[in-house]
C-alpha cells in the first residue's frame, strides 16, 4: 500500500458553512472554533503529494490556512457550488506547476465548462485564467494518482449521482442520501470513513445523524468522522459526547492519519 496517507479536513460545513451569514442560532453565535465550518473539502497527502477533494468557495482560504504550496489534483464528488465554486483560486498553483489535473464524472465537467467557460474555452481561454488538465471518472473504473489506486464509490443525492473516494484504507463520502448495495461492498474493509451528517432531522438529499450512525454501523470501519455539518446537528462538544466511542464529528483543521 505505500506511503501512510494525511487527512486534513479544510471544511466540514454545509453549503451555507456556519456560522451562516445572518443566523442567531446559537451554534451560529458559538465562540468554540470547532463550531466554525468553512464549505466541505479535504486534502489527501502522501509522500510529497496533496490531492484535494472538491473546492467550494472557501478553498483560497483553506489553502492559505494549510499552508499549501503545491497541488497535484483536484477530485470533484459533484457539481454543486459548495464543492466547485473555488476553482478559479487554482490560479497561483497554474502559474508555479502548469495545467492542474481535475478529475470528474463528464456530466461535472459539462456543468463546469458552462459555468467557468473561461477556463475550459481553449480557443478563447481567458489570459491569466488558469488551466486544467481533464480526466473523466466512471463509474466501476478505478484509476492511478502518484502511484496510488483511487476507486470511485457512487451514491445518490437525492436524484443527482455523486462519487466518493476510496484510497488505500480511506473512504470520503458526502452529500450521501442513499447508496447500493454493490457500492456499499467498495466501502467495507475501510479502517477510517468520512461520511456527512446533516443534522437530527431527515433531510431529501443528506443523511441525518441516525443514518450516518447507522452506515457506520454496517461499514464498521475502526474510525469515522462525520462531515458537510450543518448548524442545525447542534454545538460539536455536545453532539461529540453523544457518540460511539469510534465516532467522532470531524472539525476545520483536523488531521487524521491513515
Amino acid at each position: 500500500m505505500g506511503q501512510n496517507l494525511k487527512i486534513t479536513f479544510l471544511g466540514t460545513g454545509t453549503s451555507q458553512g456556519v456560522p451562516v451569514i445572518g443566523s442567531m442560532h446559537p451554534v451560529c453565535l458559538s465562540d468554540d472554533k470547532k463550531d466554525k465550518r468553512l464549505r466541505v473539502s479535504v486534502l489527501i497527502s502522501w509522500d510529497h503529494y496533496n490531492y484535494v477533494i472538491d473546492c467550494g468557495p472557501d478553498f483560497r482560504q483553506q489553502m492559505l490556512t494549510q499552508n499549501i504550496t503545491k497541488l497535484d489534483g483536484i477530485l470533484f464528488t459533484h457539481e454543486h457550488s459548495d464543492h466547485t465554486a473555488g476553482i478559479d483560486d487554482i490560479r497561483p498553483f497554474f502559474f508555479r506547476q502548469g495545467d492542474i489535473p481535475i478529475f470528474a464524472r463528464k456530466r461535472v465537467i459539462k456543468a463546469l465548462k458552462k459555468r467557468f467557460d473561461y477556463i475550459f474555452n481553449k480557443k478563447d481561454r481567458y489570459p491569466g485564467a488558469p488551466a486544467v488538465n481533464i480526466n473523466f471518472v466512471k463509474k466501476d473504473v478505478s484509476f492511478q494518482l502518484s502511484g496510488k489506486k483511487i476507486i470511485p464509490i457512487e451514491a445518490e443525492h437525492n436524484r443527482l449521482k455523486v462519487f466518493g473516494y476510496r484510497v488505500d484504507d480511506f473512504t470520503y463520502l458526502t452529500d450521501v442520501k442513499s447508496m447500493k448495495e454493490k457500492e456499499i461492498e467498495k466501502v467495507k474493509g475501510s479502517k477510517v470513513l468520512v461520511v456527512n451528517a446533516l443534522r437530527e432531522e431527515s433531510h431529501h438529499s443528506h443523511f441525518n445523524l441516525k443514518e450516518a450512525l447507522d452506515f457506520v454501523e454496517l461499514i464498521n470501519p475502526e474510525k469515522a468522522y462525520f462531515t458537510h455539518i450543518s448548524h442545525l446537528l447542534g454545538f460539536h462538544k455536545e453532539v461529540e459526547e453523544r457518540l460511539p466511542e469510534n465516532v467522532h464529528l470531524a472539525y476545520d483543521n483536523l488531521v487524521v492519519n491513515v
